[in-house]
């Protein structure tokens, strides 16, 4: 029999004094079960049943009894109960002053539940306070990130009371990344009373050094205040492990990870879902330059997880595909974890595989998001916010006007991180219109709302209008808000207004120029033909500079046809992407200008006998629901001889108008007449003529012409858009990708193959089901399940066709990546003169290309990180 508690034996000497034996005994065993039950409770529906339960005794009960009633409402977060519990006790055991015990319980559960204005006011009414009481207080406002009320209480509570490790462990738990000041105050108090000792104060030390730690250049373990702590902790326990892999997850050091995770299992320590949470995001989010090795360790990880049996819990599935999404590990991968997650899946999981899908098939995470809709299950800004970076890497902005009808109809249209998505999509897609009228409809602007309107101006080559936006910016800018303005000086040629920016930066706002904005100021100098000052600047730069740099003077160069610099920035470039095609044609080019035929010649006959392939120009072209692709030449079209027809009557209306092609931008070796025709079968007037051809399945009722294109417009054709946008009546935008695609193909080449042996092998294994099933089924056996294997038959069968139809899709798809692989180098120097008065051609920096809906076939290259946004060549 247990042994009876207080407030057991409390109830029955209640009653055994006035003389009821039998009630005394029946109400001792209720109370001391009830008690004991309330103790145990594993799930919020057992409290409540515990609840109801201690509603049918006879009152009064003990003070005890809801004591732990209120402790268990505080560890399952049960708001509603407690409140409800609380008016039971002051009706049946008003008790005045109120009991101090309680009151902390009272106080505990309020603060763990998120009423931290209900806390305080019990602890602002009670007559005396201990430590517990305090400590009670603070750590409620440290659970909801209140650090500042956090330090005003740990303050008044030093002036009565010596506080415990708890107290210390949470006020440390409250700072974030730019507290560690405070911290650090508090680290030094819990040295002078001896507290940093204890495990609690030292793992919370760890996680306070780690969100506020910031390193300059590289780094190293002496200069880590965490890591110094963590050695100190003579008996650590697998939270403090934790902590510390956690750390390094934050600061996105990767490699130390999972250096001490490999400690962690040679001394025997063991793991738990907490540690497979950092390792898989540490993995993602490392800054680590070795992939192929950020791969191998997730592979590895991923094993364990399945052998230890973590892999069925969502948090860590979903987790792992964020993981293989980042590390480029193959969309076969992270769709089959997905699919393995069907029981469970949650609005994260459906979140984390949109990512995996937005960054290189947009249309794919479309088609997911509707999957989501049809599962009834409701997303949150997060996935919008995914979905509309999706849509920004579309042909059009009918996708992105889908999705901005769904946020209004859940009624997010209010929320800032989504009026701020929605102005980077609609400008991506070339409608600044509707990008201008997301700006002016959101009510509370934070920066990244400004800096997305800037970035959408450049992006259009407006720059008048983004120096007009800046001077009304009611924020502080950062880099990123400079290298927008910047970029937009740079396209109108604006040099005066560029400098003026760039010195602005460190003498007005104090931020220092990083390699971005110097690449702008070369381009600012290059566009406007100083190349002297550019290479000026390049000299007296405090870093090295980059290939975007050296990129961004060579086709200055070749702009103004100047040798010497040019041979330079060729030289520089190759040393640090020998595989880049661009020094060898942008050379080969100004030796041809300047009529150097004989080193024209040399280079060409170089580049033939290396692996650098120069990139073939494609162009596309969205007609109704289907894309249609355009290489030069137009010989792969099936519609070739109507399209060059109606190709040549428009040529013949615009030289009516003026229009005279640059021939020296064609092939020097070659006849005038071969020069023109060349020119005049650019893919992008292909594509231009097609569209006209087709103007009835055009977006906008045809009054605008959306063309994609895989590298930079050239000159010739930039004039010729001009000239067909005025003859037209219609607004032309010419779409291009910057060679950030490059690196995704060459990702997804490596990946590929693994796909592809994964179909096959699936392939194989469904063939092998069905002949074993169609085996039983002639042999008679199971035959009252008939039904249910003939079902189960065709399922396989049609999940084998599919598979099939992938396989078959694979090869072709393989070919064509390692062709785009072999030429994806950027061919020239954006040289492009945008004319402020004339808005009929947009420039769009970068867009990737829709393709077909399938889940496993290779996807498009994923939009630009914003941080890349505005380069103007691949770095």
């Amino acid at each position: 029999m247990p042994r009876p508690t207080t407030s057991a034996w409390y109830v029955f000497s209640r009653h055994f004094r006035s003389a009821n034996l039998p009630t005394a005994c029946s109400l001792k065993t209720e109370a001391t079960n009830l008690l004991q039950k309330a103790r145990l409770q594993d799930t919020r529906r057992q409290l409540q049943e515990t609840l109801l339960l201690f509603y049918t005794l006879t009152p009064p009960h003990s003070l005890q009894i809801y004591a732990t009633l209120f402790h268990a409402c505080a560890r399952h977060k049960c708001l509603q109960e407690g409140i409800f519990l609380h008016r039971h006790m002051l009706s049946n055991n008003p008790v005045n002053p109120p009991d101090l015990f309680v009151t902390n319980h009272l106080i505990n559960m309020y603060s763990k539940c998120g009423d931290l204005n209900s806390a305080h006011y019990l602890f602002d009414e009670m007559p005396n306070r201990n430590l517990v009481s305090w400590t009670a207080l603070i750590s409620g406002y440290a659970q909801h990130r209140r650090t500042d009320e956090c330090f005003r209480l740990f303050s008044g509570m030093l002036v009565d009371f010596h506080p415990n490790e708890f107290a210390v462990a949470s006020v440390l738990s409250s700072c974030g990344e730019r507290d560690g000041e405070r911290g650090q105050q508090v680290h030094a108090l819990s040295l002078k009373m001896s507290l940093d000792a204890c495990v609690y104060v030292a793992n919370a030390l760890i996680t306070m050094y780690s969100k506020s730690s910031v390193y300059g250049g590289v780094y190293t373990l002496d200069r880590d205040e965490a890591w110094s702590v963590f050695k100190t902790i003579e008996f650590r326990n697998l939270i403090s492990w934790n902590s510390m892999i956690a750390g390094f997850q934050c600061r996105g050091l990767g490699a130390q990870a999972i250096t001490l995770f490999s400690q962690m299992q040679r001394d025997g320590i063991g793991f738990d879902r907490a540690t497979l949470l950092s390792l898989f995001s540490c993995l993602g989010g490392s800054t680590d330059n070795d992939v192929d090795l950020g791969l191998y360790f997730c592979f590895q990880l991923h094993c364990l997880a399945i052998k230890t049996g973590f892999m069925s819990e969502i948090e860590v599935t979903t987790t792992l595909i964020k993981s293989y999404s980042d590390l480029g590990g193959g969309i076969a991968n992270c769709y089959r974890l997905f699919m393995e997650t069907n029981s469970c899946r949650d609005i994260v999981s459906w979140t984390a595989i949109i990512v995996a899908f937005a960054e290189c098939d947009p249309e794919e995470a479309l088609f997911l998001f509707c999957q989501l809709l049809r599962e009834d299950l409701a997303p949150d800004w997060y996935t919008f916010s995914i979905v509309l970076k999706a849509c920004a890497g579309l042909v059009t902005e009918r996708h992105a006007l889908t999705v901005h009808s769904q946020v209004i109809k859940v009624g997010f249209e209010g929320d800032t991180v989504l009026a701020n998505a929605l102005i980077h999509a609609y400008a991506r897609c070339g409608s600044i219109a509707l990008s201008k009228q997301i700006f002016n409809e959101t009510r509370f602007r934070d920066l990244i709302s400004w800096n997305s309107m800037l970035k959408a101006y450049a992006l259009h080559g407006r720059a008048r209008e983004a120096l007009l936006l800046f001077s009304q910016m009611d924020i502080q800018p950062d880099p990123t808000t400079f290298v927008a303005l910047l970029t937009a000086c740079s396209h109108a040629e604006l040099v005066d207004e560029g400098i003026k920016i760039f010195n602005s930066m460190f003498g007005k706002y104090g931020i220092a120029p990083q390699l971005d904005h110097y690449a702008c100021m070369v381009d600012i100098f290059g566009r406007a033909g100083q190349l002297l000052e550019a290479e000026e600047l390049i000299n007296r730069m405090p870093m090295e500079p980059d290939s975007v740099i050296w990129s961004t003077l060579l086709g200055s160069c070749r702009k103004h046809s100047e040798t010497r610099l040019a041979k330079l920035a060729a030289d520089k470039l190759k040393e640090l992407e020998p595989g880049n095609s661009l020094s060898y044609v942008q050379m080969s080019n100004i030796y041809f200008s300047g009529g150097d035929l004989d080193n024209a010649g040399l280079i060409r006959n170089e580049m033939k006998g290396s692996v650098v392939r120069k990139e073939p120009g494609l162009s596309w072209v969205e007609i109704g629901n289907q894309v249609h692709e355009f290489a030069s030449g137009g010989r792969r079209h099936p519609e070739r001889e109507v399209i060059c027809k109606r190709l040549e009557e428009l040529i013949g209306q615009l030289e009516e108008m003026g229009y005279v092609p640059e021939t020296s931008l064609a092939l020097h070796d070659i006849e005038e007449e071969h020069k023109k025709e060349q020119l005049y079968h650019h893919s992008e007037k292909l594509a231009l003529a097609f569209a006209i051809m087709k103007e009835g399945g055009l977006c906008c009722g045809g009054r605008v012409i959306r063309i994609n294109k895989n590298i930079r417009i050239c000159v010739d054709c930039h004039n010729f858009m001009k000239l067909a946008s005025d003859l037209l009546q219609k607004e032309i935008v010419v779409a291009m990708a910057t060679a950030a695609k490059a690196k995704l193909l060459l990702r997804e080449l490596k990946t590929i193959k693994a796909d592809l042996a994964f179909a096959k092998e699936r392939c194989a294994q469904l063939e092998d089901e069905n002949k074993l099933m169609q085996e039983n089924r002639e042999k008679g056996d199971h035959v009252a399940d008939d039904d249910l294997i003939r079902l189960q038959l065709e399922t396989l069968l049609a999940e084998k066709s599919r598979l099939a139809n992938e396989n078959s899709i694979y090869p072709r798809e393989n070919r064509f990546l390692r062709e785009i692989v072999e030429y994806h180098q950027l061919t020239m120097q954006d040289i492009v003169y945008i004319d402020e008065g004339i808005e009929e051609v947009t420039e769009v920096y970068p867009i990737s290309i829709p393709r077909m809906l399938s889940i496993s076939a290779p996807p498009p290259p994923p939009p630009t990180p914003p941080h890349l946004l505005l380069r103007f060549l691949h770095p």
